[in-house]
């Protein structure tokens, strides 16, 4: 089982991959040249399959299991909103005509990275790309327990802990000297090493049972 795993960043994607007891970790530009070399299955950090009102079952139940920290999940995220607009106050005064909630600017801002990995995912639908969260990875390989703000010492030496834990002996390399140069963060590194572990043994997904589709045919589910 090769397993990829994707987190994005400002300037593109971190790739880490489990191939048996091997690691690596990459930096790529894009989805395409991170997904290039051959994958049993990837796990990306993105919304995979949206609404046209931008409610999600996934998103509802993956808030639930991360209680009390809901806001740890971006909700919202409509084709539309990007196809049609470039401004996000234009966006939400269309939202509100529709009756739908507004898209808050954290999401307005993934829109480059959510519409790449749509079209990426609905032109390779062969392939087993999956939608994953890593703060619900973290939450099962720290036993169910709620764990502090990633953005918190505490709350990185606790995900770097439970990494290390689960086989990935370099993440202090990869967090250090590998990552000087590419722009990205000591969190965006730390996430897509949980995807690559949902990637690589997923543990379940939200939600369970029959699989949601969206209007493209593409899978509404969070794994973890």
């Amino acid at each position: 089982m090769r397993a990829t795993g994707l987190d994005g960043f400002s300037k593109g994607w971190v790739a880490v991959t489990i191939d048996g007891d091997r690691r690596t970790i990459s930096f790529h530009r894009d989805v395409a040249d991170a997904l290039a070399r051959p994958f049993d299955r990837a796990g990306i950090d993105i919304p995979i399959g949206m609404t046209d009102d931008g409610e999600r079952d996934c998103d509802r139940l993956a808030r639930a299991r991360l209680r009390p920290h809901t806001s740890r999940v971006f909700t919202g995220a409509r084709r539309w909103l990007w196809q049609e607009f470039d401004d996000p106050d234009q966006a939400n005064e269309e939202a509100l005509r529709r009756g739908q909630s507004r898209v808050s600017r954290q999401l307005w801002h993934l829109g480059s990275k959510i519409m790449e990995v749509d079209a990426f995912v609905r032109a390779n639908a062969a392939r087993d790309v999956r939608e994953v969260h890593p703060e619900l990875v973290f939450l099962r390989l720290n036993g169910g327990a709620p764990l502090p703000r990633k953005t918190s010492e505490e709350g990185d030496a606790l995900r770097h802990k439970l990494l290390k834990r689960s086989g990935f002996r370099e993440i202090d390399r990869w967090l250090g000297e590998a990552r000087i140069g590419t722009g990205a963060k000591r969190d965006d590194v730390l996430d897509a090493c949980a995807v690559a572990v949902a990637a690589h043994e997923p543990n379940g997904c939200v939600p369970e049972g029959s699989q949601p589709l969206d209007a493209y045919d593409l899978p509404m589910r969070i794994w973890f």
